[in-house]
């Protein structure tokens, strides 16, 4: 690529280490001329300072300066500092196989002196057009994040998008909030949201489990003990409560706490003061609280297992959060965003998913909802060798669950199929990088009908 054909406004922030001035002169105003941002330094103490407080796109070092391994210790350092940057090594003829070295440690490219600089400058030009690209590739994954989700809740059903708008509207409020759902359904997903697009996003964000645990110990665990307090309180321990001071506690299976300990937190919450087992003082703490159960708590009221005047405390206001099944139309997204995640966390090219093993896993009904498909996912990924996933690959007890139902079908009541097939098109068309031949094939219809159906869905 020559200086002509360099992209618009890649302008890179360069960084030259050489310690001859002369030779780095050179190189910067080569560099500067398309509109490279250049920064010269002579030493490996400088070049670590710049690597350890600067962003820059391409580093070029000299190989050998103060010794024989300066150049290699720059790009070990660039690696560990400047990870999205390219390193690029300037070598004499004589050190050419350490340059090679270089390249199978890391670095992009190495060219030799006397420096043609024409050369040089295309060379960089590549080194920063990959820069970019890379940029622009994790640009795109975030928009597309940002399309179809919030804070790592993926979807774009009706009750998702109601769900985001209500975190967006009581987290910049104090407000208590109660978020109901299944076990599974990502209650503390929303919980972090809430808490990180809060006025406390800076402070702590802290998780208790409210469930299974004896009254004493939950007092203990929430508000502290002073030294005495009971045999073994050899030194006094503050609560969650004051951990969590100024910032956001997150109480999880409150509908499972006993009840003579919800009288103990409705009076916390109501005057904002703790006392510690074993104390009489009384302790002022300002926590936003965000409270989430599986159960229903209006059932467990009129059972006489949960407070009423709790209730209303905690519930400022509430997030119902629907099992999967009642949101299908989410599933491939769900499925499409956790195939990638596991992919590249095995290091491995993000497998397409064949239509039919698609429909198997809508069509199951999820007991254990967004958790069960994650295990199932991240076990279909590991298992699979193929760079396509197909029915094949989905676990047998699935397959099953499907092959029990009476219609083969029972379990997509209530999805509109032409919702399912828009969802089928548009997530295949985005596995194949929105090749329509190939799209087609995976969908077992013809072209013409993929573009009818293209049309006719707004598709683009």
């Amino acid at each position: 690529m020559d200086q002509q054909e360099k992209p618009d406004n890649l302008h890179a922030q360069v960084l030259i280490v050489d310690d001859e001035v002369d030779h780095a002169d050179a190189m910067a105003e080569a560099l500067r001329k398309p509109g490279h941002v250049c920064t010269i330094v002579s030493t490996y103490a400088d070049a670590e300072d710049e690597l350890l407080h600067g962003s820059f796109d391409v580093i070029v070092t000299d190989l050998v300066m103060e010794d024989d391994t300066t150049g290699l210790k720059v790009l070990k350092l660039a690696q560990e500092h400047q990870t999205d940057a390219e390193t690029i090594m300037v070598t004499a003829h004589g050190d050419v196989p350490t340059a090679k070295a270089a390249l199978q440690g890391g670095a992009y490219d190495f060219i030799e002196k006397p420096l043609d600089l024409d050369v040089f400058r295309n060379l960089v030009n590549r080194a920063a057009e990959t820069v970019l690209l890379r940029h622009k590739n994790v640009r795109l994954q975030g928009q597309v994040e940002a399309a179809y989700g919030f804070e790592g809740i993926i979807g774009e059903s009706s009750a998702i998008r109601k769900i985001i708008s209500t975190i967006k509207q009581v987290a910049i409020s104090d407000i208590p909030v109660l978020i109901i759902g299944e076990s599974g359904t990502g209650k503390e997903l929303i919980a972090a949201a809430i808490h990180k697009h809060s006025k406390r996003a800076s402070k702590r964000y802290v998780t208790f489990d409210a469930a299974s645990q004896s009254e004493t110990l939950l007092e203990d665990q929430l508000f502290g003990h002073v030294r005495g307090a009971y045999t073994g309180a050899d030194r006094d321990r503050e609560g969650v409560f004051e951990y969590a001071d100024g910032a956001t506690l997150f109480l999880d299976e409150i509908g499972d706490m006993p009840l003579p300990m919800q009288a103990k937190l409705l009076r916390v919450l109501e005057t904002g003061e703790i006392v510690r087992l074993g104390a009489n003082d009384k302790r002022k703490v300002d926590v936003r609280i965000v409270s989430a159960t599986n159960r229903d708590l209006k059932v467990a009221i009129s059972q006489g297992i949960f407070r009423e005047d709790l209730y209303f405390r905690i519930k400022g206001a509430e997030i119902l959060i629907p099992p999967l099944r009642d949101r299908r139309e989410d599933i491939p997204l769900l499925v499409n965003h956790l195939v990638g995640r596991f992919a590249k966390e095995m290091g491995r090219a993000i497998p397409s998913i064949t239509q039919p093993a698609m429909m198997r896993l809508v069509s199951y009904s999820w007991p254990g909802n967004v958790r069960e498909l994650l295990n199932v996912i991240q076990k279909m990924i590991v298992m699979s060798s193929s760079d396509v996933v197909d029915v094949r690959d989905v676990p047998e007890d699935i397959k099953a669950d499907q092959a029990d139902t009476s219609t083969g079908i029972g379990s997509l009541a209530g999805v509109g199929l032409d919702r399912l097939e828009k969802e089928a098109i548009r997530q295949t068309l985005a596995m194949t990088g929105g090749n329509r031949e190939q799209t087609a094939n995976l969908l077992g219809i013809g072209e013409r009908t993929l573009y009818r159906k293209l049309r006719e869905y707004g598709i683009r």
